[in-house]
């Protein structure tokens, strides 16, 4: 590295190991959501399809708790955990946009302005994604944490819920049931664009990333690995 550089350490062990099981179970997720959205042109039997629900659904907790864990972080959390460090409402954000689109600055110790802006995108589809995947969870394969709620709610024989299955119509009131499934469409729906959503923001990040650290040279990448940024020795290096 540059010897007018020096090691500067940003990023937790508890930022680092959120955002890399993150990466992991999002990538998951979408491969098993694309098999699942297309389950008749992969020629993917009924029961196929209910494993592969099941799957997704408890890659779904891990999803869920990491994010829920990092939002907890955000606020009980140090220094780059918090939310004024990452997000773009803190005071004086107008100014350092303008300055970085003007590139009158260079180095950030966290994220850049526009960083700022991806990360509250993605935080906000991650959370529309966990919130409307649980409920889908649990109106589809009956699964927590709303399952057995939406069993009962179904179900003629209350003391019999074992029965109820996926795609299975044994022990279920017709009207109740199309009843849950008209409450979970604008569910399903949202589940499903901010998936589309993620899809389009995911590789613009990767592409700020590259972006950035060609502009900065401050080891991007490999500060979420080590939690260590090279910025220049005595200089400020945002706000």
């Amino acid at each position: 590295m540059n010897s007018n550089r020096e090691q500067v350490f940003v990023w937790s062990g508890k930022i680092r190991l959120f955002h890399w099981i993150n990466v992991i179970a999002i990538f998951l997720l979408i491969v098993i959501g694309v098999v699942i959205l297309n389950a008749k042109a992969f020629g993917v039997s009924t029961d196929g399809k209910v494993l592969l629900k099941t799957i997704h659904v408890f890659l779904g907790y891990v999803f869920a708790a990491n994010l829920i864990f990092r939002l907890i972080i955000a606020f009980i959390g140090k220094t780059y955990e918090r939310w004024g460090k990452i997000l773009p409402f803190n005071k004086g954000y107008i100014q350092e946009i303008i300055e970085f689109t003007q590139h009158k600055r260079s180095i950030y110790k966290g994220h850049n302005p526009a960083g700022k802006l991806m990360v509250l995108a993605l935080l906000i589809l991650m959370s529309v994604q966990m919130v409307s995947g649980l409920v889908v969870a649990g109106t589809d394969i009956y699964y927590p944490p709303f399952g057995n709620y939406f069993s009962q709610s179904i179900a003629i024989d209350k003391d019999n819920l074992a029965v109820i299955k996926p795609y299975s119509k044994e022990n279920i009131d017709e009207v109740s049931y199309q009843a849950m499934r008209d409450f979970r469409k604008p569910f399903i729906t949202a589940h499903v664009y901010s998936f589309y959503f993620l899809l389009f923001l995911i590789p613009l990040h990767i592409i700020g990333v590259i972006v950035a650290e060609r502009r900065e040279r401050s080891a991007i990448v490999s500060a979420m690995f080590n939690g260590y940024k090279y910025l220049p020795k005595g200089e400020e290096a945002d706000h």
